[in-house]
């Protein structure tokens, strides 16, 4: 990536960055969930929020990615990988673990992040959310469980 871009860590007023939350998951209400006991990671060009990546950690050794998002128009310049590699610097040793729906773009890009399939929790979408999701004509049902030992691809 070629433009200057900072990440910081987000403590407080954590609720401003939702709109860029719902990028990554379209339920405020799931968020809502994850986002007080998350650590909560925003990238910033200038003043903007262009990133964001929500990381809870799942006891000693496991840290969980519930959200990562990117603006569309900063996405396709590294900036996803760039902020999975920074949590990944801050839990060294760690398990990460993420669940995403069926999208072929979003599996191959953490694929291609050194993430590999671990389970699939069946119907999750469309139990747990009001609304059909649709990501590139694909209705996701199933949650797909990826992980990766940081510090490896």
């Amino acid at each position: 990536m070629n433009e200057a871009f900072r990440i910081e860590e987000i403590t407080d007023g954590k609720e401003r960055f939702m709109e860029l939350l719902l990028v990554g998951d379209e339920s405020a209400d799931m968020i809502a969930r994850y986002l007080h006991d998350g650590r909560l990671f925003a990238a910033f060009s200038g003043g903007t929020s262009i990133a964001v990546c929500v990381v809870c950690e799942l006891g000693s050794a496991t840290v969980e990615v519930k959200n990562l998002a990117v603006r569309s128009e900063y996405r396709r310049r590294g900036l996803g990988r760039a902020i999975l590699g920074h949590v990944e610097k801050l839990y060294p040793g760690h398990r990460l673990t993420l669940g995403t729906g069926e999208t072929p773009s979003t599996l191959r890009f953490y694929r291609n992040c050194g993430f590999r399939y671990s389970h699939t929790v069946k119907d999750f979408f469309t139990d747990n959310y009001p609304e059909p999701i649709i990501e590139e004509g694909v209705l996701l049902k199933d949650m797909i469980y990826l992980t990766k030992e940081s510090g490896r691809e």
